[in-house]
C-alpha cells in the first residue's frame, strides 16, 4: 500500500490551485490549501506536514524566503516548489533554498502525480519504517501492526491514529491534528471518532499503547 500523505498546497492561483488539489487529492492523499504564506506559517505550526507543493510567487511574500525560514528553523519536511519561473538559475537557487523538486508551470497533472508518488516512496521507506515499542512492531511501509510477531487486524482508520503516533514518538498530538490525519482515509470525521479509535486501539494493542495527556491530546505509549 502506498503511502498517504499530508500535503500542504501553497498556491494563489484559484484555477491552478483547484486543479491541484483535486489531482493530490484524487491519489488518495489529504491535501490542505491555502493561498498565502501567512496561512502557510499557522498550518505548518499546527499540522505535521509530509510535503509542501509551494509556489515562489505570493501575494505577502516571495515562496523561496518561506522555504529559507522553514530550513533555518529545522523544518524538513519535503518542499516540491511549483512556478511558472524556468531559468536555470531560478531553479538552482530553489534547490540551494532547500527544495526537493521543481516543477515549472504549465505542467502535466499525472507529472506532478509521480512526483508526489516518488515522494511517498522516499516516505514509505523513511529511514525507520519498523518500529518497536515494546512488544508492538510497526511497519509504516506494509501499513501492518504486530504483537510478539502476531499481526493485528486494524482497520483503515484505526491504523491511521496508530500511525500518526508512531510518526512522532514522544510528542504530544492533539485530538484536532489526528482528525486531520484521519481525512486522508475518506469521509467526514466526528467529534467522537478520535476517543472510538483510541479506545480500539487500546482494546487490541493493550492498555497503554496510547496515552491520554488531559487537555493535550494523545502520545505513544508503551505495549
Amino acid at each position: 500500500m502506498a503511502a498517504v500523505l499530508r500535503v500542504l498546497l501553497i498556491e494563489d492561483d484559484l484555477a491552478l490551485g483547484e486543479a491541484v488539489r483535486d489531482q493530490v487529492a484524487a491519489d488518495g492523499h489529504a491535501v490542505d490549501w491555502v493561498q498565502r504564506l501567512s496561512e502557510a506559517r499557522d498550518h505548518v505550526r499546527a499540522v505535521p506536514y509530509d510535503l509542501l507543493l509551494l509556489d515562489l510567487m505570493l501575494p505577502d511574500g516571495p515562496g523561496l524566503e518561506f522555504l529559507r525560514e522553514r530550513r533555518r528553523e529545522g523544518d524538513v519536511t519535503p518542499v516540491m516548489i511549483l512556478t511558472a519561473r524556468d531559468q536555470i538559475s531560478e531553479r538552482i537557487a530553489g534547490l540551494n533554498a532547500g527544495a526537493d523538486d521543481y516543477l515549472v508551470k504549465p505542467f502535466n497533472l499525472l507529472e506532478l502525480s509521480a512526483r508526489v508518488s516518488a515522494v511517498a516512496r522516499r516516505y514509505a521507506g523513511n529511514p525507520n519504517p519498523l518500529v518497536r515499542i515494546g512488544a508492538l512492531e510497526v511497519d509504516l511501509a506494509a501499513h501492518a501492526a504486530f504483537i510478539a510477531g502476531h499481526l493485528i487486524d486494524l482497520t483503515a482508520r484505526e491504523w491511521g491514529v496508530l500511525e500518526a503516533l508512531v510518526q512522532h514518538p514522544g510528542a504530544i498530538i492533539s485530538k484536532g491534528q489526528l482528525e486531520d490525519h484521519l481525512y486522508a482515509f475518506g469521509g467526514e470525521v466526528e467529534s467522537n471518532t478520535i476517543e472510538a479509535y483510541v479506545s480500539r486501539l487500546r482494546k487490541k494493542l493493550g492498555p497503554d499503547v496510547v496515552q491520554t495527556v488531559r487537555g493535550l491530546g494523545y502520545r505513544l505509549g508503551r505495549v
